[in-house]
């Protein structure tokens, strides 16, 4: 069966072309006008259709490059179905290496916004009418916010059973059941009955190969168990997730510079050493005690602190925290990149 050409910003894309489409946004105070960059691979025979978007918060990059990767992949040459890329959705706030637009709102709580709302709601409105209303599936990535990291994570309504058989086969180790935001781009799209995925890994303006790597993979996975693309030929190890539906953070017990002790994906036991805060002369020394059992699934990288400010990210597992941070580690060592030595798909690393 063939499949049947597919409209997106008024142009259309015929079965087995690939396209690179410019929708309108609004322009940038110069009055240079600015868009929605898409990449549109539609295959030739009917399947999902599936979004993957990136730097909806304008200073989290690791998905630009993500979808960089994943358009150099020989595989995409035998999709079913669509695939649609919007590597800057937040344009105006990538410029500016802003996690927010100019008019200070965060466009992922500003869904579905209104062709004459605000300026987030505006963009949200265009992104969510010109491509995720068009697709049957989708994928957001993102990162921590300046100076915190984040272990590369899905995060997903894991109540829903395709969303979370999606979650399982992306293949990272850390899957988190998240409650859906108001006005974020996970509520319109679930409310819309479209299963959608949150990558969460690394640092905003920084780029992390690991995250980097796990993101190209894990969406291969997920187009794989849509049957967008064959299975895999080579033996790939697999990661399976362990379910967590609880996390909390450790905040700063004083103010001072802290140190931390414990590394992105280890274990941390109840009253655990996480770090340490001190004065700038050393005499007062105040550990950062961990409160219950969990695994560092994000952190601080900043060691200037004020008391109350978030330090760590545990997300909870019960009886299976050493069997998560096993998993971890494994995941870890297998990403983990050798200096000037190419990937499988040929890319050098960034160091």
């Amino acid at each position: 069966m063939k499949n049947r050409p597919i409209e997106f910003g008024g142009e259309s894309v015929l079965p087995g072309q690939q396209r690179t489409i410019e929708i309108p946004l609004a322009s940038m105070v110069t009055q240079r006008d600015l868009h929605l960059s898409l990449r549109v691979l539609h295959g030739r025979s009917p399947g999902p259709c599936l979004f993957v978007s990136a730097a909806i918060h304008g200073d989290e990059i690791n998905g630009v490059e993500i979808i960089r990767r994943l358009l150099k992949r020989k595989a995409l040459n035998r999709l079913k179905g669509t695939l649609v890329l919007a590597p800057i959705v937040n344009v105006h706030g990538f410029l500016a290496q802003s996690r927010y637009l100019p008019d200070g709102r965060d466009l992922n709580r500003s869904f579905p916004g209104s062709a004459r709302g605000t300026l987030a709601g505006r963009i949200a409105h265009t992104f969510l009418s010109e491509v995720v209303n068009k697709c049957t599936h989708g994928i957001d990535l993102h990162t921590a916010a300046r100076h915190r990291d984040n272990l590369p994570q899905i995060r997903a309504d894991l109540n829903q059973d395709e969303t979370r058989a999606l979650a399982t086969a992306f293949g990272v180790p850390v899957v988190m059941h998240s409650e859906i935001r108001d006005g974020s781009l996970r509520q319109v799209a679930g409310d819309n009955g479209i299963p959608i995925l949150l990558y969460e890994a690394g640092e905003a303006l920084r780029f992390n190969e690991v995250c980097i790597r796990a993101g190209v993979t894990g969406i291969l996975n997920v187009m794989r168990t849509l049957k967008m693309l064959p299975p895999s030929r080579a033996k790939e190890r697999a990661h399976k997730p362990v379910y967590s539906d609880t996390s909390f953070w450790v905040r700063a017990p004083e103010s001072g510079i802290f140190r931390a002790m414990m590394p992105m994906g280890a274990k941390a036991a109840k009253g655990s050493v996480l770090g340490v805060i001190a004065d700038p002369l050393g005499e007062q020394e105040v550990p950062v005690l961990a409160p219950r059992d969990g695994i560092v699934i994000g952190r601080t990288n900043l060691p200037l602190t004020h008391e109350g400010e978030a330090l760590f990210h545990l997300a909870e597992y019960a009886s299976k925290v050493d069997l998560v941070a096993d998993r971890v580690e494994l995941f870890q060592d297998n990403l983990e990149p050798e200096p000037g030595r190419p990937d499988g798909s040929g890319e050098v690393p960034i160091l």
